[in-house]
């Protein structure tokens, strides 16, 4: 064990370089090294790094108010911040509950739809259904749901009951006789049959990422699944918990990700792009007759944290959003994801061991393989993520690639958020050189 640091850091074989500042769409270390952020580290800092803006917010809030607890007070930064979401969020939404992060806004999420049906008169909905290769979280209840095999193994002991269906995968489960609608019919009626079988009055929610993240890379739903996913919800009186922590807040090229498939969930979870790494927030906002349920029932939401509605995090997300909308950079997502999309197929589109390349706006998949023809993935043992980081560092780019991408195990894929304020220089030198990662651990492997 290295005696260089008294961090617990994730890896404990190796000592992470130390970042010593930010800049745009760029970290520098220590040793002045620079590194293109085409992650944006877990697809949080849209705005990358030191935005004016922001920190100017952030300055001016600490001078107010760094902090004051919700037990005892609400503040107006917190007020606008949730006026602003509700206004801009789909169709029901009404209320914003604050957090530090996505897994305590899924955590927050499951616990409003367990006291939704107490507080109605139906306490014996216990059930939560979730989809294999999702991600929610690491807290136990998030990673509860959470379809990731890996993270799940050793804590599946302690962690409460879940059901898991199939993911919506196109490029490994659609049969080549389904359309793609007739494939995300296919998955709806999987769920229906699901919730049939565990008693339709027992199911609290459905829960799922709008478009898949960190486990499978990027898996955009196929057209009218998450229509008929609601559909379903509604038939059995089950609620539906869209899962935005990693898509949302204009990372697909609409604030909220469901907006293109035509859909409002009961609950929406966000985080990461709400804040953009200024600070530690997330949020649940929540439909009207949830909160209704519980204002005429007990009127408390039993839950919460030291640091819900954290005066300078609110002040922060207020600021990032306020500049998103004066930038006018959903626009800018849509139009460089266009541009980000023709720049990774020309770069990576005929690769030998490329498999699929999928997104929306500027959030991208990539999924490697072993052999086109027949999609087999590299060995599990050979790492393949985890040397194409090391080789994406060592040309100065920082990318997101996971293994367990098929099925938690077996499979390889890198995942790609890079900034909205990113030029299309920027994207260029990112496809580039993510090929020339790619190339150069395979090589080596």
């Amino acid at each position: 064990m290295t005696a260089t640091t008294q961090v617990f850091h994730r890896h404990l074989h190796k000592l992470p370089p130390r970042a010593a500042s930010g800049h745009g769409v760029h970290i520098t270390d220590v040793h002045g090294k620079t590194y293109v952020d085409a992650s944006g580290g877990a697809a949080v800092s849209c705005l990358g790094h030191n935005h004016p803006a922001v920190m100017a917010a952030m300055h001016a809030q600490i001078d107010r108010l760094s902090y004051a607890h919700t037990s005892f007070f609400t503040t107006d930064v917190a007020e606008e911040l949730a006026q602003q979401l509700v206004d801009t969020a789909p169709a029901g939404i009404s209320h914003a509950y604050f957090v530090s992060g996505g897994s305590e806004a899924v955590e927050a999420a499951l616990k409003m739809a367990r006291q939704y049906f107490v507080e109605i008169g139906q306490p014996q909905r216990t059930h939560f259904i979730a989809r294999r290769q999702s991600y929610h979280g690491n807290t136990l209840g998030a990673l509860a749901v959470g379809g990731n095999a890996w993270r799940r193994e050793q804590f599946g002991p302690i962690l409460i009951p879940a059901t898991h269906v199939s993911p919506c995968y196109p490029y490994r489960d659609q049969r080549a006789e389904e359309t793609p609608e007739q494939y995300g019919a296919r998955l709806a009626h999987e769920l229906d049959s699901t919730i049939e079988q565990l008693g339709s009055d027992t199911v609290i929610a459905f829960i799922a990422e709008t478009v898949g993240g960190a486990t499978a890379g990027v898996l955009t739903p196929t057209p009218g699944y998450l229509r008929a996913v609601r559909e379903v919800c509604d038939k059995h009186g089950v609620l539906l918990i869209l899962d935005e922590v990693m898509c949302g807040m204009g990372r697909t090229g609409t604030l909220h990700a469901c907006e293109q498939d035509g859909v409002s969930p009961d609950i929406l979870t966000i985080a990461k792009g709400l804040g953009g790494g200024y600070q530690p927030i997330g949020a649940a906002l929540v439909q009207q007759k949830i909160v209704d349920a519980i204002y005429q029932g007990t009127g408390f939401f039993q839950h919460g944290h030291t640091y819900l509605g954290h005066a300078v995090a609110c002040a922060a997300a207020l600021e990032v959003q306020r500049v998103i909308a004066r930038e006018g950079l959903l626009d800018q997502v849509k139009q460089r994801g266009t541009t980000f999309s023709q720049l990774l197929h020309e770069q990576l589109g005929a690769h030998a061991h490329v498999g699929d390349i999928r997104g929306r706006g500027l959030f991208w998949g990539v999924e490697l393989v072993q052999d086109r023809s027949s999609k087999t993935p590299f060995s599990a043992d050979l790492k393949l993520h985890a040397r194409i980081k090391s080789k994406a560092m060592e040309l100065g780019l920082l990318c997101y690639p996971m293994g367990g991408t098929v099925d938690g195990r077996q499979g390889d894929h890198i995942l790609l958020a890079p900034a909205f304020i990113s030029s299309p220089d920027d994207l260029q030198f990112i496809a580039k050189s993510l090929k020339q990662a790619i190339d150069l651990a395979i090589a080596s492997a």
